[in-house]
């Protein structure tokens, strides 16, 4: 009876130690997210700006810089210039762009003169397309209540931002004047601290992290990525309807696919979701224009001529050449569900994600 009683006992401590591991081990994946983009053979380094093009740029300026205390480090108007209509593959384009400089990435919003009397639409939550990205806080200075204060709409149920998981995150939806989804995320300084650095969980700052992508084929999205990148997403997975989920996207009972890319640090990454029925992402043959309404991003590289040659080997579909234009060589194209994308190489270090 003794020998079961421990043979039992052992068996009971070999299971703990293993799932505690094994715990551990998903907490430490979480927490230290691998592969990402430094251990890509590309010139790839980051995130470099979110893009938003605007049918109001006074109006969405003044809203941005009221909820997120943003430095603007630039306005200008760009017209009858030689390298932005070959950028664009457009004859005579002419817009204004204003940049504001988070403390990791620059929010560039850009209006069109070809945008000014276009229709505003809400972007829905299952998408497609990019349909948001997303600005973390210190809980302790919510970014959440300077959104709110700031005007925005909120899509997420009920008055406080969701926990989701108990973990020291909580989350929201909202939509900005005209329309654009954007994601709020408020963590704990003890989360900061493990998954960012301890050098931010003291700052009054708020900054920005993912681009969030919605796909009707999302192994399909996934791999194209892959290619880009040439790292693997460091998680994939499916995940059931849940009840703090159906509040933070405002719909019942939608199971989800997911795949993230970890790019450059604090917490920029790529993220990819296909919601399945009963709101499944919807299939889209439009391939956008980087002056259509809405969002756009980029992939700050370090060799331009090198990554372009590289993509256009495989398939990418560019709008243009590379194009030497005021900070920075652009060069536009399109993901295989027909969103925009570009690749930047700073000319002005400052503008660089390297130094922000």
């Amino acid at each position: 009876m003794l020998k079961k009683g421990l043979l039992f006992f052992f068996v009971l401590l070999f299971v703990i130690i293993i799932g505690g591991y094994s715990y551990i081990q998903r907490r430490l994946n979480q927490l230290a997210p691998s592969p990402t983009i430094i251990e890509s053979p590309t010139t790839i380094i980051g995130f470099n700006h979110i893009g938003l093009s605007v049918n109001n740029l006074d109006n969405m300026l003044d809203f941005y810089q009221r909820a997120t205390n943003f430095e603007l480090i630039k306005r200008e108007k760009i017209y009858q210039n030689s390298a932005a209509n070959a950028l664009f593959n457009q004859d005579s384009i002419s817009y204004e762009v204003a940049i504001l400089k988070s403390p990791n990435m620059l929010l560039e919003l850009t209006e069109f003169n070809n945008n000014t009397d276009t229709l505003i639409e809400k972007m829905p939550p299952y998408g497609p397309g990019m349909t948001h990205t997303c600005y973390q806080s210190a809980a302790s200075n919510s970014g959440y209540n300077k959104f709110v204060q700031a005007g925005v709409d909120l899509l997420s149920r009920g008055e406080e931002p969701i926990d989701l998981g108990g973990y020291g995150v909580t989350y929201a939806y909202a939509h900005d004047p005209e329309g654009n989804m954007l994601e709020l995320e408020q963590m704990s300084s003890l989360v900061i601290w493990l998954k960012i650095g301890k050098d931010w969980s003291d700052k009054k700052k708020m900054w920005m992290t993912q681009v969030g992508i919605m796909t009707p084929n999302i192994e399909r999205l996934t791999s194209f990525y892959k290619e880009v990148l040439e790292i693997e997403p460091y998680r994939v997975g499916s995940y059931p309807p849940s009840e703090a989920g159906a509040k933070i996207i405002d719909l019942d009972g939608v199971p989800m696919k997911g795949a993230w890319f970890m790019l450059d640090g604090k917490e920029k990454k790529l993220e990819l979701f296909q919601y399945e029925a009963p709101h499944a992402t919807p299939n889209t043959n439009y391939k956008r224009k980087p002056t259509d309404l809405g969002y756009a991003y980029s992939f700050e590289v370090l060799d331009i001529q090198k990554e372009y040659q590289r993509l256009k080997s495989k398939g990418v579909d560019f709008l243009s050449a590379p194009q030497q234009l005021d900070a920075f060589w652009i060069v536009y194209a399109n993901d295989i569900d027909g969103n925009v994308f570009s690749l930047r190489q700073a000319i002005d270090s400052a503008y660089s994600a390297q130094n922000l």
